[in-house]
């Protein structure tokens, strides 16, 4: 292996894409000095692959790596047990440390043994950039060995790494674009964003919700300078406290970066902005959700964007494959399959009226004495089987108020199972009648001896009974219940 901190392997990247601005400002190149986090080759040349460098230093981890999901767990959360790790710090590096919006990447090091070490996260610390590396079978003493300070190792994205940075790097290009299209059009400042987990849509957060109109407004001027082929580079200049701020509305430089570097992603005659980024993907999707004092308007480019669009089709695909139509019908069709859905709506409530009213006479018929105590049980399968109970019970009052000669007294328990029953089914328990204590005292002898849980208030009593209901013991049980109660 041979290591350079100057000339990069040849990648697509134009050669004018990382310009050093300041005159005093160089790459070192000591290869036991690391070049600070601004100036490391995945930021010179974001389509870098791999590169060979020197190790400066290693030390065992002393904690695992946090992101910022994992700090936002609850702290009563099990611990899981982590693997043992190596913080390696190199000369130059391919692989990204987390920062400005943008995730670490992940990736490998090939030690000149030629065995092969998993980097499964990178952290900015200070001005460095710390590759965290796992130990092969725990054996600390042989990794250190193995990186020590001067060896050269092979880092590389790996197919899986360089995946990860492409949705990255789209997504983050794509947020730059849009939060400068919105501030240009719109006078609408990005007062925060968020790259979520591949592949769901990321999103900018903005003081207001956008209409329809406007979102297709943006959508279109930003696709328009994608098409233009707009140039990006990237302007890199010695950082003292005069120049820390940015004339944009970005969150500024950490606090903690001590690397002596400020860089400025210029998109051509569109966007100054403090990050890293190359190329846009030419697609953007957007909506809009609004909260109480801003809206998140979402955004997918690249990979994401493909994938979107791959789930989107087979959805579409498979609907018109179910409704038998062409694609280009399906809205019309789905619109006709709601209309139909709404008439058999209503026609089942039509019916489920009509029939709560007949069952409500067929009781009424029951009266003696001027009284009506029974109890009715029925097999129902719909998915609301108290909604129709409540009906009963109201047609059976409605019919009493009506009626010239209505019972003077009546209390009445209605049940309702499902005709298939297990031991996990539920049997629908309801009470009413026109004496409160009565329905009061009924409902809480029914709880109490058959073990339906329920309660209620007034002249109703509502609860469930899980099981198989049988006629020949609880129905019986409640039968028993009635007759004990007097009117």
């Amino acid at each position: 292996m041979s290591a350079s901190a100057l000339v990069l392997p040849s990648t697509s990247t134009p050669p004018s894409y990382h310009r050093i601005v300041s005159p005093t400002l160089h790459l070192p190149t000591d290869p036991q000095r690391p070049i600070p986090v601004g100036l490391l080759a995945c930021q010179r040349d974001p389509l870098l692959r791999d590169l060979v460098s020197t190790v400066v230093s290693s030390t065992v981890a002393q904690t695992a790596p946090t992101s910022n999901a994992s700090k936002r767990i609850k702290k009563n959360t099990p611990s899981i047990a982590q693997d043992t790790l190596l913080e390696v710090i190199l000369h130059d590096t391919v692989l990204f440390p987390e920062g400005g919006g943008q995730p670490n990447d992940i990736g490998i090091l090939t030690s000149a043994d030629g065995n092969i070490w998993d980097v499964i996260d990178v952290k900015r610390r200070g001005g460095h950039a710390v590759h965290f590396v796992k130990v092969k079978d725990g054996n600390v003493a042989a990794a250190l060995k193995i990186f020590t300070p001067g060896s050269l190792v092979r880092a590389a994205l790996g197919e899986q790494g360089f995946q990860r940075r492409l949705d990255h790097m789209s997504m983050h290009t794509c947020q730059h674009l849009l939060s400068a299209v919105l501030e240009t059009k719109l006078n609408l400042p990005t007062l925060a964003w968020s790259m979520t987990t591949y592949p769901t849509p990321s999103y900018v957060e903005v003081p207001r919700a956008l209409t329809p109109e406007e979102i297709s407004i943006i959508q279109a001027e930003a696709n328009r300078l994608v098409f233009e082929g707009r140039q990006v580079h990237i302007e890199v200049e010695e950082l003292d406290h005069s120049n820390r701020a940015y004339d944009t509305p970005s969150v500024g430089i950490p606090s903690d970066y001590t690397g002596g570097v400020k860089r400025t992603v210029i998109i051509d005659g569109v966007d100054r902005n403090p990050n890293l980024q190359l190329f846009l993907i030419p697609q953007m999707e957007g909506l809009s959700r609004s909260s109480t004092s801003s809206a998140r308007l979402y955004f997918l480019s690249g990979p994401r964007l493909i994938t979107y669009f791959s789930s989107i089709h087979t959805l579409l695909t498979t609907t018109s494959n179910v409704l038998s139509c062409g694609a280009p019908l399906v809205p019309e069709r789905v619109e006709q399959v709601i209309d139909e859905r709404k008439k058999v709506s209503k026609r089942v409530e039509d019916l489920e009226a009509e029939l709560a009213s007949s069952i409500a006479r067929d009781i009424l018929k029951q009266a003696e004495d001027d009284t009506v105590v029974l109890h009715q049980h029925r097999t129902d399968d719909a998915s609301n089987p108290l909604g129709f109970l409540s009906a009963i019970s109201t047609a059976f009052v409605n019919e009493v108020s009506s009626a010239e000669t209505g019972p003077s007294s009546y209390l009445i328990v209605l049940t309702s199972s499902p005709s298939m029953q297990t031991a996990t089914s539920t049997t629908i328990v309801m009470t009413f009648g026109n004496d409160e204590k009565k329905v009061k005292e009924a409902g809480d002898t029914i709880r109490a001896n058959v073990g339906v849980k329920g309660g209620g208030k007034g002249t109703k009593w509502s609860g469930k009974f899980t099981g198989v209901w049988k006629d020949t013991k609880e129905g019986k049980a409640v039968a028993g219940i009635l007759k004990d109660i007097s009117l």
